[in-house]
């Protein structure tokens, strides 16, 4: 946090406020923006130990919307090495513990922003997600997270191979439609761009829109077992999606062949990691697992990337196909396994770079695909796990429909009331500590 500049952007919302000019749609709202986005004049370390503590010279395009709609950037949140982990933990700066029980994580890789709000520090907070990392961390802190559609928020460099997109976390269905209306732009100079949605997005948490189809999917595209706990989840969301009306049928649609996944676990994502800008001599830092990326992609050639790429995108035709033909919306647990405890994760990344980690690939078993397909999902803080700790449900909707996953999530927030609860090691706000 840099204390001077939060100030300086503070003062400046209260003299915009006092002289009576319009204000902006969050003014003077605090804001922290992930670690793994540039923003002008402060470190972009992207959570490593590799890359130094010099100040980024641009913001990323998102940042410029941020700042823009009146948010009061106040410092950087915690995230994995590079992205590709469900815990923010790493050597730069150590490891993010959850509000709800510190001995467990707040999962990744937007941990640290899910940390902020859920511990009362941020009314709302900065995210991105490239297979997960938005919902995955919003499960783990009973947040709501948004993964937006491919294209609907603008990114200077949209990463791996077009799964990455910048959002947010928040406490609300509420605060989440105020601020993808803020970030939803249409981005002419982008190689994409969502269709501009029909109306703003508030003003879907009021409408009252059709009774649907929803698949309810209980079994991951990985094949990996899922946790009880999880798909209590899934069904308890179900039966009250039921009660207002809403059909809810199990499902077993297509996801991605086990091809397709294992060559964007592995060849896409850690292409990524080797042209992640940062000087390969200090590649030596780089954590164990990340360095095993670092190196796996050198040894892969430039038509193998292209052969996945291209699956990738052939599946992702038949993957789409079953919205709107099978079910409207589909409901799966957030994750496959509760949240961990900290550490674990980190560790079995490490100790076992190139084996099979099971806990991270049971955390990221029903979210992956979305980031693949583009579609846009979200992650609804619905179940606490016997051991207190919070448990999401996540809805995936059609292509470029987060109109619908707003209205659903609008009707789930009074029956579950999310809204209301805090974490037991949060800070209390209303209370001014």
């Amino acid at each position: 946090m840099d204390r001077e500049d939060v100030l300086r952007r503070a003062a400046a919302s209260d003299a915009r406020i006092a002289s009576g000019e319009p204000t902006r749609p969050f003014e003077g709202v605090p804001i922290p923006i992930k670690d793994l986005t540039p923003v002008k004049g402060q470190p972009a370390t992207i959570s490593s130990m590799a890359v130094g503590l010099e100040p980024a010279e641009e913001n990323e395009v998102t940042v410029d919307i941020i700042e823009d709609a009146g948010f009061v950037l106040f410092g950087r949140s915690n995230s994995p090495e590079f992205g590709p982990l469900t815990v923010s933990e790493n050597q730069r700066w150590g490891k993010t513990r959850n509000p709800w029980n510190l001995d467990f994580t707040s999962g990744g890789s937007s941990g640290g922003a899910t940390a902020a709000v859920a511990a009362g520090m941020a009314p709302i907070a900065h995210a991105s997600d490239g297979g997960g990392s938005i919902r995955v961390p919003s499960s783990a802190t009973g947040l709501v997270g948004l993964k937006p559609s491919r294209g609907r928020v603008p990114n200077d460099v949209r990463g791996w191979e077009q799964s990455v997109t910048e959002g947010a976390v928040a406490r609300t269905i509420g605060d989440t439609a105020a601020m993808l209306d803020v970030l939803a732009q249409s981005d002419p100079l982008g190689w994409y761009s969502a269709p501009t949605p029909k109306r703003p997005y508030v003003e879907e948490l009021s409408a009252q829109g059709p009774r649907l189809r929803i698949g309810l999917l209980l079994t991951p595209p990985t094949g990996m077992d899922v946790d009880a706990e999880c798909i209590a989840a899934a069904e308890i969301l179900a039966k009250a999606l039921e009660h207002v009306g809403h059909r809810v049928e199990p499902v077993t649609p297509f996801l991605f062949s086990q091809e397709a996944l294992r060559g964007f676990a592995d060849l896409i994502i850690s292409a990524s990691v080797w042209a992640t800008p940062f000087d390969h001599a200090n590649a030596h830092l780089l954590d164990p697992y990340i360095k095993y990326r670092f190196d796996r992609g050198t040894t892969f050639h430039a038509g193998e990337y292209v052969a996945v790429a291209n699956q990738l995108q052939w599946e992702t035709r038949q993957v789409v196909a079953a919205w709107g033909r099978d079910f409207d919306v589909l409901l799966t647990p957030t994750t496959a396994t509760p949240t961990s405890r900290v550490g674990v994760v980190y560790d079995e990344a490490n100790n076992n770079p190139g084996g099979p980690r099971q806990i991270e690939n049971q955390t990221i078993s029903f979210t992956s695909f979305v980031n693949i397909a583009g579609l846009p999902a979200i992650s609804l803080p619905v179940h606490t796990g016997e051991n207190g700790m919070p448990i999401g449900a996540q809805l995936v909707g059609g292509p470029f429909d987060e109109a619908t996953l707003i209205r659903l999530s609008a009707e789930m927030e009074p029956a579950f009331r999310w809204d209301l609860r805090r974490a037991p090691l949060g800070v209390s706000v209303e209370a001014g500590t």
